[in-house]
């Protein structure tokens, strides 16, 4: 499931096309995704300008001008593609992709410029929703989420408020988006890592210089993944088109069996990087390092 770093990406590379743009013609062509459609669901955004294109955690929301806010979620394998004016394809958000159905082309959006964009979704787990702008942090979506972890609210004296009291382990907490908003597998497995913490440690047990430096690390590792485009996503957009390369970059995760990244050329070499289950994920550590 993209992570906020894929989500992020995606975003940056649908906002050219869609902030500022009327929604001249919309396609819902079936009634549901993951959940129903929304009441209205077609005409409540036809005729709707786009004034801003966000991020919450793995949710995309487009502000409009009506007062309400439509959210998107890709859930496993939704995708998002752009036809431009001339019919070429402009963004395709997905690096790993054999093959797409044009069957599963679910959602359309045409913007006032030509262009249109695509949902695309052969699973259906991904949805989306319209609430009334003005009550959007108290909808069901976000009410109970936590802080944004590249935002100004995110700090290692909130992760530590947070996790004071809670005797899962830290890989667990971190994963629950009323501690901390939009974190994932991924990026929590290379965050303890950089972090020198075991995802086994129980939360409670961290010390204040633990959570300073895991708040540190959890920043760091997002940061690099967004400027790299994210781990599984590329924009046919970017000049170069590149593909999102943060994989190539990773230092525990997948990489079970494998040295750790930290492992002396000379002396003892640390253990090789471990894999565990944790709450169905797995967890990949270096049992040296990592405490």
């Amino acid at each position: 499931m993209p992570e906020l770093p894929e989500v992020e990406t995606v975003r940056r590379g649908l906002e050219p096309t869609l902030k500022g743009q009327t929604l001249v013609r919309v396609e819902a062509r079936r009634p549901d995704l993951r959940f129903a459609f929304p009441s209205r669901f077609v005409e409540r955004l036809e005729g709707a300008t786009v004034e801003s294109l966000d991020r919450r955690a793995k949710y995309l929301i487009a502000y409009l001008s009506t007062e309400e806010a439509l959210i998107m979620h890709l859930g496993m394998s939704g995708r998002f593609s752009i036809v431009d004016e001339r019919g070429v394809l402009a963004f395709d958000d997905y690096a790993y992709d054999t093959g797409v159905d044009p069957k599963h082309d679910h959602v359309v959006l045409h913007v006032g410029t030509g262009a249109k964009v695509i949902y695309n979704d052969p699973r259906r787990f991904g949805f989306m929703d319209i609430v009334p702008t003005a009550s959007l942090e108290q909808s069901k979506h976000f009410a109970k989420m936590g802080p944004e972890p590249l935002g100004n609210h995110f700090s290692a004296d909130h992760l530590a408020k947070a996790l004071a009291t809670k005797k899962t382990p830290i890989k667990s907490a971190l994963l629950d988006q009323g501690n901390v908003a939009g974190l994932g597998n991924i990026y929590v497995c290379e965050a303890l890592f950089r972090a020198n913490i075991s995802p086994l440690r129980l939360s409670h047990t961290l010390t204040g210089s633990d959570i300073a430096a895991l708040t540190e690390a959890i920043r760091a590792v997002l940061i690099e993944a967004i400027e790299a485009g994210g781990s599984t996503l590329r924009d046919f957009a970017a000049a170069d088109g590149s593909l999102g390369g943060f994989q190539e970059r990773f230092d525990v995760y997948g990489r079970e069996g494998l040295p750790c990244p930290r492992s002396p050329a000379v002396g003892t070499p640390h253990e090789p990087i471990h894999r565990t289950m944790q709450s169905g994920r797995s967890s990949f550590y270096c049992p040296t390092c990592q405490t």
